[in-house]
Order: structure tokens, then C-alpha cells, then sequence
């Protein structure tokens, strides 16, 4: 049976890869990367399953029985100075599930699902699903001038194969992933584990904002074209607008979450690249990201509109010139319903009752998957609600709870 040991037992061999003081360094196509790999593939032989390397470098455990496999797991790679359970958890309970049953499971670790050193998130789950864009993407670089085409090479995966990734979903016949819960909502309701109905709707705009440079000391207020100035306005003016929509909505407007607090539409201001960044220089060009999430793109498009209003009033108002681009839009995901029924009905058995349902408003591998094949996601209840960061937190007891409910659903559905 799935236990607490069981779990803890395959989480320690993960614990001399990456873990730094400021939290797990785990990016892709890096030697921690490599690392993680082999924890995988000695994970996989006490499992009895064998490791294949896909063309996109996700990682393959397969049973000895011919397929399609109904495939359990998630991702190792991290953000930076990330946390220990988002992503291994998932993979460590796939092999818990592939031990503990009929050995006809497979588990997955997807590739690059972070995006953290070349801006690519669920690089391997949209290489299956025949969704990149070849070969541009292939050609984004690191801090460190590396390409991504470099890295994956010196990673010994061939880029001149991923074209062929898709063909890899024949040998599934669905998806299961199990995740860390990404806010409070299943803590403050009691709940071990909650069943996503699908995911939100996401963009990532790119801003670049171009004054010019000047000093700081001298140069009157009125004769100031502050690029970094601009982009302050700019980055709470795109607050204000998400919070100006909440209020529109009215009670509930939007709430689509377990229990109907999240809100329909969170924006933040992610990640800003200030020019020349010295202490007596006016900023002569800021690049900025802004990520939107809702349930659906109505109410971030609606805000779309809002900041285009925005940018205009800025350049009159400022003379910094505001170009922007749509980086990603993600449609949002619904999961398939035989899958949350199974889960569902799994749960009754397991906890005693059905679990909840909840959107989930990050990306996942499994969201991918779903265009192309059943998929269905599991969260475990995370007392603190913190991600990507060292104060990540989880039960070994609510996770070993996830992998049973799991492994139930598959005996179901089979």
C-alpha cells in the first residue's frame, strides 16, 4: 500500500541536487538537470519500468505491457531558488503508483516545465503536443548567452527530432498529474486534495518603454522622458484596472474557485529590465512583463482594452514611447470529465467523500496534455499557500492520500 515512507524514501534522493540556502536551483538543461535524471531512471528500475528519453527530452518510465498506458506524474526541473514539492511530487507519487499496482503505469517527467532559464514553460508537455514554435524557439538564450538549441544538445537530446514528439501520445491513453496546491483554498477548507475542473486563461504581455537617458541630478522634471518612471505608473495603473473590474463584476462575478474568494482576474507585474540601471542616470528604457490570469478572456481582454487606454495616456502624458506584445495567451483547459469522475469517485472511497473541484489558476503539463489526450490534475493541500520558494510546504499523509486516489481512479477506469 502507498505510505508516508514509501514517498519520503524516493523525495531524499532528490535532496543533494540543487538545494541551495536560497531555495532548489533545479533549471533545465543544466547538470542539476542531469542529476534529476538519474534519481528518475533509478527510481524507475526499483519500479520495474524501463526509461526512454522522448525528442522533446521528456522523460519516459514505461511498463513491460504494450501500450497505450494510462501515465502519472509531473516535472523535476524548478524556478529559481524554487521549492521542493512543485513537480517532483508528482513524478515521486507516479512511482509510487507504478510500484504499488498492476505495473501497467507509466510515469512521466516532463521537460522544461518551469521556463525559467529560456522563458519556455511546458516546453516538453507542448512539444507532444505539437505546439512550439520551430524552430524560433529553439533560439532563445540564457543570462549566459547559451541557446536553447546548445543546451538541449549538450544535454544529449537531438533539437532536429522534436518534430516528432507528437507521435509519442499514441502510446497514452490519458494523464494524470498530481501537484502541491498552489494557494490556501484546500487548507482553509480541510480538504487533503481537491479535484481541478480546469485551468484559467492566461496572457503575458512584453512592454518596452523607451525615454532617454539623462542626469539625475540636473535635468529639470519637465525636461524628463523617465522610462522607469513610466513603467511605475504603468505597473500600478494595470492594477488599479484589474481591481476596478473585480469591483464591475459585482458579488461573485467571476468566482469560479472552490470557495469563491480567488476573484476572476489577477495581474502582476512579473519580471522588469531597467537601462543603464545607475544610480545618478535617469532610465533611459525599462522591458516589462505583465501576466493576466481570469477564468476565461473576457475579463482580460476587458482590461486589455484599459491598459491600451493607459499606455496612450502615459506616452502624452511622459514622451516615453510604449511598445506592446503579446509574449503567451493560454486558452484555459477544461479536464476531461471522465477523468474528474473517476477522481471523484476514488475520493469517496479513499477520504470518505468526493473531493472538490477548484480552477486552478497556473500552468500545468497537464493542460497541455488535455488538447491532445484525457488528462486530469490532483492538488494536495499546502498548508502555507507559498510556491516557488523554499517555504513551499506539504503532508507526506495528504500526498500519499493523493497517490491512493489516484491509483483508485486508474483501477476504475481500467
Amino acid at each position: 500500500m502507498i505510505n508516508v515512507e514509501g514517498l519520503a524514501a524516493r523525495l531524499d534522493g532528490l535532496e543533494e541536487i540543487g538545494i541551495e540556502p536560497d531555495g532548489v536551483w533545479r533549471l533545465a538543461w543544466t547538470d542539476e538537470d542531469a542529476a534529476s535524471r538519474s534519481w528518475f531512471e533509478a527510481q524507475a528500475a526499483s519500479a520495474g519500468l524501463r526509461v526512454v528519453l522522448d525528442p522533446a527530452g521528456n522523460l519516459w518510465a514505461c511498463p513491460d505491457a504494450e501500450p497505450p498506458w494510462w501515465a502519472v506524474g509531473s516535472h523535476l526541473d524548478s524556478v529559481r531558488g524554487g521549492g521542493r514539492f512543485d513537480g517532483p511530487l508528482g513524478v515521486a507519487c507516479g512511482f509510487e503508483i507504478a510500484a504499488d499496482g498492476s505495473g501497467e503505469v507509466a510515469v512521466l517527467s516532463l521537460a522544461d516545465e518551469e521556463g525559467a532559464r529560456f522563458n519556455t514553460p511546458t516546453f516538453g508537455s507542448k512539444a507532444l503536443a505539437g505546439r512550439l514554435d520551430l524552430p524560433a524557439v529553439l533560439d532563445r538564450r540564457d543570462d549566459d548567452a547559451v541557446s536553447l538549441l546548445e543546451a538541449m544538445v549538450r544535454a544529449g537530446v537531438d533539437p532536429s527530432r522534436i518534430a516528432g514528439a507528437p507521435s509519442w501520445l499514441e502510446k497514452l491513453a490519458g494523464f494524470l498529474e498530481i501537484h502541491i496546491d498552489q494557494t490556501t483554498e484546500l487548507a482553509r477548507a480541510g480538504e487533503p486534495v481537491g479535484v481541478v475542473s480546469s485551468l484559467a486563461a492566461r496572457t503575458r504581455l512584453e512592454l518596452v518603454l523607451r525615454g532617454r537617458a539623462d542626469h539625475a541630478g540636473t535635468t529639470p522634471p519637465a525636461e524628463r522622458r523617465d522610462a522607469l518612471a513610466a513603467a511605475a505608473r504603468l505597473i500600478v495603473g494595470a492594477e488599479d484596472l484589474a481591481a476596478e473590474g473585480e469591483r464591475s463584476a459585482g458579488p461573485g462575478g467571476g468566482a469560479l474557485s472552490l470557495d469563491g474568494d480567488h476573484g476572476s482576474l489577477t495581474v502582476t507585474a512579473s519580471k522588469i529590465i531597467n537601462k543603464p540601471n545607475a544610480p545618478t542616470t535617469i532610465a533611459a528604457e525599462v522591458r516589462l512583463w505583465i501576466d493576466a490570469r481570469a477564468p476565461s478572456f473576457a475579463a482580460i481582454d476587458s482590461w486589455r482594452t484599459g491598459l491600451d487606454s493607459l499606455v496612450s495616456e502615459l506616452h502624452e502624458r511622459t514622451g516615453v514611447t510604449i511598445d506592446v506584445t503579446t509574449a503567451s495567451r493560454s486558452d484555459p483547459r477544461e479536464f476531461s470529465g471522465e477523468l474528474r469522475a473517476a477522481l471523484s469517485r476514488a475520493s469517496e472511497e479513499v477520504v470518505g467523500h468526493a473531493a472538490p473541484e477548484l480552477v486552478c489558476f497556473a500552468g500545468h503539463d497537464a493542460g497541455v496534455l488535455a488538447e491532445r489526450v484525457p488528462a486530469a490534475m490532483l492538488l494536495v493541500r499546502n498548508p502555507t499557500g507559498v510556491s516557488h520558494s523554499p517555504e513551499e510546504a506539504v503532508s507526506l499523509d495528504d500526498a500519499a492520500i493523493a497517490a491512493r486516489v489516484v491509483e483508485r481512479a486508474l483501477e476504475l477506469l481500467a
